[in-house]
């Protein structure tokens, strides 16, 4: 894709499968806008590996900036808009992980609040459908863009510790299908990648990760884990010209994991 002036934000953006997918989009000749939340401490890694994705001449901006936030979700789309001037935005990808990994039955008491399900839901789930109708609103969106939401096999399946980001995974899912059916007159297609397993910051945060590496391993009919790349590749694929018929499923990149 040869054209500069078509621009892919990207929510969640620094590390795993959100920045497999800057890195892949902004060698696709994308301009690249990321929001992500990081604390100060890892803030320098991260810049570092921005930067050396713009000494290739690439458009890359970034902003650590509560992308939930609804107030500062406005300010975040007030700069957007300085930057892409009269253009529009051809890709937008959901990849924020912000999910609580407390048990349901916890012999400490340390169990899984309303709350927690709620504030993983919104922030994993029901922030997509924010910013979809902002930028809409806004009239920020190209006449052909593409949505990709990433959810896992999680949002069917029962993990332990896992309840909260796999209601909400469930729920991405559900909202992701509504964008595309109600936003297609807009022009707009919308769709969910499912990873595999994928050895990330996020993964090894659930416990007893290294039971769900095992077990995809043993599962998978390629003998290996997913790749942030592998998804990347597929997040790009969607942006395709001969992709545009393709709107309101859920994309399986896992190798066959999932298959047994």
């Amino acid at each position: 894709m040869s054209d500069t002036k078509k621009w892919a934000l990207i929510l969640g953006g620094s590390s795993g499968l959100g920045l497999a997918t800057v890195k892949k989009l902004a060698e696709k000749q994308f301009n690249v806008i990321v929001i992500h939340r990081d604390r100060k401490s890892d803030l320098e890694e991260i810049n570092d590996v921005f930067r050396e994705i713009t000494l290739s001449r690439k458009i890359l901006h970034s902003f650590n900036i509560d992308a939930i936030n609804p107030e500062k979700r406005e300010r975040l789309i007030q700069e957007i808009t300085k930057l892409v001037r009269t253009e529009k935005i051809h890709v937008l990808v959901h990849s924020i992980a912000k999910g609580n990994l407390k048990s349901m039955l916890d012999e400490e008491g340390n169990v899984l609040s309303n709350q927690d399900f709620h504030l993983t839901i919104d922030a994993m789930a029901i922030s997509l459908y924010d910013w979809v109708k902002t930028l809409d609103r806004k009239k920020l969106f190209a006449k052909d863009t593409r949505i990709v939401a990433y959810t896992s096999e999680g949002s069917s399946k029962a993990w332990r510790s896992y309840a909260a980001v796999s209601a909400a995974k469930a729920v991405l899912e559900s909202i992701v299908r509504n964008i595309a059916l109600e936003f297609a007159p807009k022009g707009i297609k919308a769709n969910c990648i499912q990873a595999g397993v994928t050895d990330t910051k996020s993964l090894q945060m659930i416990p007893n990760s290294d039971l769900l590496i095992q077990e995809s391993l043993r599962r998978n009919p390629n003998n290996r884990l997913t790749t942030p790349e592998d998804i990347a590749n597929a997040t790009y694929l969607l942006t395709l010209e001969e992709a545009k018929w393709i709107t309101g499923t859920v994309l399986k990149v896992d190798g066959g994991e999932s298959l047994q």
